[in-house]
């Protein structure tokens, strides 16, 4: 059956590589995102690996105008709507302090923007009786710590939001996958110190892809991080708040 995959925020080296490997599948990929350049280089890699359609599209999340363009245009192809959400953005924690103004993008980058573009394409999806969603979000979202709870709360706000759009999709057949990467080797993450078992974009991709297959609820990635935030959860508020994690 012909798939479609939406991928937001297509220009970050994660949703590169999905794209790539929803290519060579065969799935038709909407590149998502700012730099239409970017896009239209992925756009171009995409078809050589074998995606039948490979086009670029401008999404940004704190433009609600480029949402509906989007939609319109994988309603007018044949098959299942796939979505994947690598739309984020991380301040430092200490700018945000200095400016909490920067606070209102962090939230729409991580969590509004893509729950609003969610909420318009979910109704297609339950026309056609199926279609993934994949959402990124973060261990941060775990559990607010000192070093990022702005981000962290926007991504556990974001985790929330799938959730009950998993409830909501698995009545016509969909189904939606919550993914929690840990450090990933991205523009995002490049020059933050005390960084350690970074992935690469290529290994969360193919976890994800796995998932997908699996129809799993949410994953960790790469899995060990699932025990490691199992532990840091774990920690009682008393102790946690003189931490520094």
């Amino acid at each position: 059956m012909t798939e479609t995959w939406i991928i937001l925020g297509a220009t970050s080296s994660m949703a590169r590589a999905f794209a790539r490997a929803v290519s060579k599948s065969g799935a038709q990929v909407l590149l998502a995102g700012r730099d239409m350049d970017d896009l239209s280089a992925t756009a171009s890699d995409c078809a050589v690996n074998g995606a039948p359609l490979a086009e670029a599209v401008r999404f940004d999340a704190r433009d609600e105008t480029t949402f509906a363009p989007i939609v319109e245009r994988a309603t007018d192809l044949e098959g299942m709507i796939n979505v994947a959400v690598f739309v984020g953005s991380m301040p430092d924690q200490s700018d945000i302090d200095e400016n909490p103004s920067l606070i209102a993008g962090t939230v729409t980058d991580n969590y509004t923007g893509p729950a609003t573009f969610l909420q318009l394409v979910a109704p297609a999806m339950e026309e056609r009786g199926g279609g993934t969603v994949v959402g990124v979000g973060s261990v941060a979202g775990d559990r607010g710590r000192i070093g990022n709870y702005v981000y962290g709360s926007a991504k556990a706000g974001f985790h929330t939001y799938l959730s009950g759009l998993r409830n909501r999709l698995t009545r016509s057949g969909g189904h939606v996958i919550t993914v929690k990467p840990g450090f990933v080797d991205t523009a995002m993450t490049w020059g933050i110190e005390g960084m350690f078992l970074v992935a690469t974009p290529d290994k969360v991709a193919a976890d994800i892809l796995k998932a997908v297959e699996k129809r799993k609820n949410e994953i960790y990635t790469p899995g060990f991080w699932r025990l490691i935030m199992g532990i840091i959860k774990a920690i009682p508020e008393r102790v946690f708040k003189k931490l520094s994690v």
